[in-house]
């Protein structure tokens, strides 16, 4: 038998009986589903919502269904019914889930469509479907129904990633924004590379500057460029600017063929209120709190989910486990995680109410937190979260049966904020000012800490990093090199956003790209140069990963020598004799022999020196052996004799243990 849809396609049924209607009665919801969606616990939803493609009765078209618990009336409307609002209902499930769903015969992948929504108020709205996998590019804002069918071809990375994204394994992140890394015509903000082009340029560019892991600031579909992603109505699609899911997928499968982690930012935190997006989704407060107390972001302008609703919940965590499923990335990066937990966070007296126990935390989201992590781990115990989180909130990265968070790491953002504060300051004031620096290591080992350069501190006025070192051209990149050797030398996993690298010279502009064209000059071809090879060094040096958050990988040496402002510690493998020494001089002056108290007999080798001619330095390193003598300095039983480069970091390594 033939049937016509309102859009006259023909249709086969298979069934001579009877033709279909225009939308079928047809579920893939299991009474299981239900209750694990309604618990909160339901990590697959992504397999149920949505548009999916399949065949009733012999006939191909898809199933169709949306949460909308407040709404008298639902359809599907699109390119394939003229978008009429009223000839394909979908049908309210019996069990009083909120769930609306059907099978529309003769709609195929690529239909685009949205969903007719009448609130039991009265109120008609029109919505995208928060499941969709695909939209049309902005300023469109139709859904579109697209499988995710994909061939992988990295099983070897998917099969030995544990390593790679191990604990105790090197973490060098490179932040990148994909629509303004490159760009066709920087003039011209509408025009960017696809994903397949930006993978051509990107992969091997991280591969040869030797970062182990790339961070994608959001790729979910949002409607506003300047939002940088993280307003998000599209939770489980990847932005159409640069082209379809599977090209995305394809871009992912390139960084795991070349040896490079992927890891997505990810918002749970807040959405924006986009008339086609969650918020009054079916005219009631579905996915946001009522109380806008609570359910109002006064920094953004935007709306927060409701962590005390199940469904909310299920419909979190079926996103994130959706990225790490469909996608195969290697982590994500949570973003606004103190927006989450606090419910005071940027409110005055009197715009927030304390919890049950008269605290200031949203024990609801710090229950969701654990939960989501719990899953994760169970599901991919070879990725990692990491927690953006900027406060003092006890165990983010520790685990929930210790009553932590459960995070695999969590941003250092007061590192970040005191060592670009000491940084920015003239050398002949930093005397005054060392603590400042040496106070992470009060406290660096109570979290599993990310050190973060990242791309908040690169706009709105911040100036890029180059920028906010003091003195001329010559130190200004001096200053920077010996910033990056801190890093990479201070314990924890290392972040740098695109241009850092080579010294960005006007502030981060998403509609623009990076200042390529700073790459014809020597300076920043010397900066470029060090970040490689301290890319490398961190990656290949056992002393700086394998202990990177425990206290036994970590020891001061010299720590008090305000005037000179030089600042020595060692770094440590699990093996006896993996040491590192590094020492830093942060003012211009060089230091010539300069003694160091060590606690062990030994010869040493400087493997690093960030004033290294190569780099644009000038020069001032240490060649040859190093012995130490039988001399205590610093209360310490043997000694060393160092030149400390101008505004430069020394790096030695420990070649034997023994006394000379």
């Amino acid at each position: 038998m033939f049937i016509k849809t309102p859009n006259s396609h023909v249709i086969m049924t298979g069934d001579t009986n009877r033709a279909l209607q225009y939308v079928e009665p047809f579920t893939l919801f299991s009474s299981s589903d239900i209750t694990l969606f309604q618990a909160g616990s339901h990590y697959r939803l992504y397999e149920k919502f949505g548009a999916h493609a399949t065949e009733v009765e012999g006939a191909h078209g898809t199933y169709f269904a949306v949460w909308a618990p407040d709404a008298a009336f639902v359809a599907v409307m699109g390119d394939f019914n003229g978008w009429d609002h009223y000839t394909h209902t979908l049908y309210p499930r019996w069990d009083s889930s909120g769930i609306w769903e059907g099978f529309v015969p003769g709609v195929k992948p690529g239909a685009l469509y949205k969903y007719f929504i009448r609130s039991n108020s009265g109120e008609e709205l029109i919505k995208g479907d928060p499941y969709a996998n695909h939209w049309e590019v902005r300023p469109k804002t139709a859904s579109v129904v697209c499988p995710l069918d994909y061939e992988w071809d990295d099983k070897k990375w998917m099969d030995h990633r544990r390593k790679n994204n191990a604990l105790d394994s090197p973490f060098a992140v490179y932040e990148v924004h994909l629509g303004s890394w490159r760009r066709p015509d920087p003039s011209d903000p509408e025009r960017v590379y696809s994903y397949q082009e930006i993978a051509d340029m990107l992969v091997p560019y991280v591969k040869e500057m030797g970062f182990t892991h790339v961070e994608m600031m959001p790729i979910m579909e949002h409607p506003f460029d300047g939002s940088w992603g993280y307003q998000i109505t599209g939770y489980f699609a990847p932005t159409s600017r640069y082209g379809t899911p599977q090209d995305f997928m394809e871009m992912v499968e390139a960084f795991h063929l070349a040896g490079i982690g992927v890891i997505l930012d990810w918002v749970p935190s807040h959405f924006p209120y986009d008339a086609h997006g969650l918020f009054r989704f079916d005219g009631s407060h579905v996915y946001e709190y009522a109380d806008m107390r609570k359910g109002y972001h006064p920094d953004w302008n935007s709306y927060i989910f409701n962590y005390a609703r199940n469904e909310v919940r299920s419909f979190l965590l079926s996103n994130a486990v959706f990225w790490f499923d469909r996608f195969h990335v290697d982590a994500i990066r949570v973003d606004a995680v103190a927006s989450m937990i606090h419910l005071d966070y940027s409110r005055e007296r009197g715009g927030w109410e304390p919890n049950e126990v008269g605290g200031n935390e949203n024990l609801e989201a710090i229950s969701f937190l654990k939960k989501l992590n719990e899953t994760i781990y169970a599901l991919f115990p070879d990725v990692q979260t990491i927690a953006e989180d900027s406060t003092s909130h006890y165990g983010v990265s520790r685990p929930t049966f210790m009553g932590g968070l459960g995070f695999g790491m969590k941003w250092m953002m007061g590192w970040m904020n005191d060592t670009i504060d000491y940084f920015k300051k003239d050398p002949i004031h930093r005397k005054w000012y060392q603590n400042d620096l040496t106070f992470s290591l009060v406290y660096a080992f109570g979290e599993n800490f990310m050190l973060p350069l990242s791309h908040d501190e690169v706009v709105h006025g911040k100036s890029p990093m180059l920028y906010k070192m003091p003195g001329d051209d010559w130190q200004k990149f001096a200053n920077l090199r010996l910033l990056y050797s801190y890093m990479y030398t201070h314990p924890g996993t290392k972040l740098l956003f695109m241009g850092d690298e080579f010294g960005q010279t006007s502030e981060w502009n998403y509609r623009g790209e990076l200042d390529w064209h700073l790459m014809k000059h020597p300076t920043h071809q010397g900066l470029t140069a060090f970040v490689k090879d301290i890319n490398q060094f961190y990656a290949t040096t056992t002393a700086l990963y394998e202990q990177q958050f425990d206290a036994a990988g970590f020891e001061w040496i010299t720590v008090n020598d305000y005037d000179n402002c030089v600042l020595a510690y060692v770094r440590k493998g699990k093996e006896a004799g993996d040491i590192l020494l590094v020492v830093l001089n942060m003012t211009p002056v060089v230091r010539e022999n300069y003694l160091v108290g060590l606690p062990v007999a030994g010869e040493w080798e400087e493997v690093m020196n960030s004033d290294a001619p190569k780099y644009y330095g000038s020069g001032v390193v240490n060649t040859g052996v190093i012995r130490t003598v039988k001399q205590i300095y610093n209360g310490r039983d043997y000694t060393i004799s160092l030149r400390l480069p101008p505004l430069g970091a020394t790096i030695l390594k420990l070649l034997s243990l023994g006394e000379r």
